[in-house]
């Protein structure tokens, strides 16, 4: 055991160049922070003009940029599961948010769509062995704070090897919202009006204190930027003033298939909200400067799927990008998917496609441990693009046989190189995208490459077999005419109302009531 340690030390030493300055050598920390509903487009550093996010930025920057990064799913749970478990969603079930409605059930709730969405796995499974489980036995003190959705209790963060857990428990939203009182069995409420997302940051960093002396795996999982979108009446005005300096649109919608979709970044509530998760951020990065750690520490930033254009909060628009979170498009998928390691790839962009499933490899290999390929079925070590070489081609594909709550449709999907396919389950039929000279993904080119719509199509279907995955059915009580009718409802009633809610959020007067959701209480 001894003599194991000693090369994984030796193996990562060697990785990192150089000794830590003030930490004793050692293992290398690792620090995953992982944003819900975090859109590609939502930090400054992505190409945001609104959004001001330094200390995310940060990270990016003094670490390598992927620029083709994508979350393993559009919706949450799904790629909350791949991240952990290094396999695609349609390998280990968790197709869908877990509570997500399915089948007939489905169907009562009202949405006039043609097919009955698959059930799916409702928790993480037990026999896998995850990251958590992986790192604890290489020797690493495991910690969780935030959000989880992978299981009711039973399936918590610490029954899936994280020894502490803060804050992670069966739902995907903060009940009671942002501001304390919150309701949550595993984070009590501060002083009334406590920052949740700060509250998250300084649980992370009692904890990287306390273990200073030992090798930690901290896995800061914020409930922002999901809905409800709240912020304080500061942050509001400065983001309402920034906009109109901007110029505000005399519109902010435009129809999808189902649902209007944001076509602006000029929402101050989400904009505060976003400012306060990067002053998380910021506090736990000044945490590891502080104490001395930073050189020795590991950074993983990323999203869990895109931005919410349509459906929530209709927060934030993901343009260059089309659609947001729930969707086909790259807007529902691409994220944010930075990873810092000191004195590697500092600074540098990286355009090879790369996906959640590959942090469990790449953390493993970063910390001398013993891969596991075994688990990380559907993951790769992004080692070598860290050191500037390459990694062979591969398919990367998404599984999403459900409608959701944003107006996506049920889909699947494969990217090989520059070319993505998308197959869709209500008429079969395929669209072909170019992303490379297509980001916006707006001319579709099946009927001029038939050939590679058919080769991309057969390798997806092999994938998806071999991964059992489930598939939608047609809904017997399914009529155009009622679906034609709902939509017609969203159009006349849906969009005007959302935009005359944007213009509001953007008025001088604006006042949400209940004191600004309670975030005068106390100041963060």
């Amino acid at each position: 055991m001894n003599n194991k340690i000693t090369f994984l030390v030796i193996i990562a030493v060697t990785l990192f160049s150089c000794e830590p300055k003030k930490q004793e050598v050692g293992l290398p920390n690792v620090l995953f922070i992982l944003v819900d509903d975090y859109g590609y487009t939502d930090c400054s550093v992505m190409g945001s003009k609104y959004y001001e996010t330094p200390n995310i930025d940060r990270i990016a920057q003094e670490g390598m940029l992927f620029t083709d990064g994508y979350a393993a799913c559009q919706v949450c749970s799904p790629s909350r599961a791949s991240i952990l478990s290094g396999k695609f969603p349609a390998r280990h079930g968790i197709t869908d948010w877990i509570g997500a409605k399915t089948g007939e059930e489905w169907s009562n709730t009202g949405r006039a769509t043609k097919l009955l969405p698959p059930e799916y796995v409702h928790h993480l499974q037990h026999s896998y062995t995850t990251l958590p489980e992986a790192m604890k036995e290489a020797g690493y003190k495991t910690f969780f704070a935030g959000k989880w959705h992978l299981g009711e209790k039973g399936s918590w963060p610490e029954d899936h090897g994280f020894d502490i857990n803060k804050g992670g428990w069966d739902v995907g939203s903060p009940i009671g919202g942002y501001f304390s009182p919150w309701t949550n069995p595993n984070l009590p409420s501060g002083p009334d009006g406590e920052n949740l997302t700060m509250r998250l940051a300084k649980e992370t960093v009692n904890f990287i204190e306390n273990h200073k002396d030992t090798a930690f795996f901290a896995y800061l999982s914020f409930y922002a930027v999901h809905g409800p979108i709240q912020t304080t009446q500061k942050k509001w005005a400065k983001y309402r003033d920034k906009a109109e300096a901007m110029g505000i649109a005399e519109t902010g919608f435009e129809m999808g298939h189902f649902l209007p979709i944001r076509q602006h970044q000029d929402n101050p509530i989400y904009a505060g909200l976003v400012e306060s998760t990067d002053d998380a951020v910021g506090y736990v990065l000044d945490a590891l400067d502080q104490l001395g750690l930073a050189e020795n520490t590991i950074i993983c930033f990323t999203g869990d799927n895109g931005g919410v254009a349509a459906g929530d909060a209709f927060a934030t628009s993901n343009k260059p990008l089309r659609g947001g979170k729930g969707y086909q498009f790259e807007g529902g998928i691409r994220e944010p998917f930075f990873i810092k390691v000191p004195d590697v790839g500092n600074g540098q962009k990286c355009n090879t496609p790369v996906t959640g499933t590959d942090f469990y490899p790449t953390i493993l290999e970063l910390c001398g441990a013993d891969l596991k390929p075994e688990e990380h079925t559907d993951g790769v070590s992004l080692v070598p693009l860290l050191k500037g070489q390459s990694l062979a081609e591969r398919p990367l594909i998404w599984h999403y046989p459900h409608y959701g709550n944003q107006g996506g449709e049920p889909s699947s999907i494969i990217r090989l190189g520059d070319w993505k396919l998308i197959h869709y389950y209500e008429d079969g039929r395929e669209e072909l995208y170019n992303l490379k000279n297509d980001l916006g993904e707006q001319n579709d080119l099946a009927i001029e490459n038939p050939d590679k719509v058919r080769d991309m199509s057969r390798q997806l279907f092999e994938m998806l077999q071999e991964m059992g995955a489930r598939y939608p059915t047609q809904d017997p009580t399914w009529t155009a005419e009622r679906e034609k009718a709902h939509r017609q409802k969203v159009i006349d009633n849906k969009w005007p109302a959302l935009e005359k809610e944007r213009l509001w959020m953007l008025s001088e007067d604006f006042n949400p009531g209940n004191d600004w959701w309670g975030s005068k209480i106390t100041i963060d």
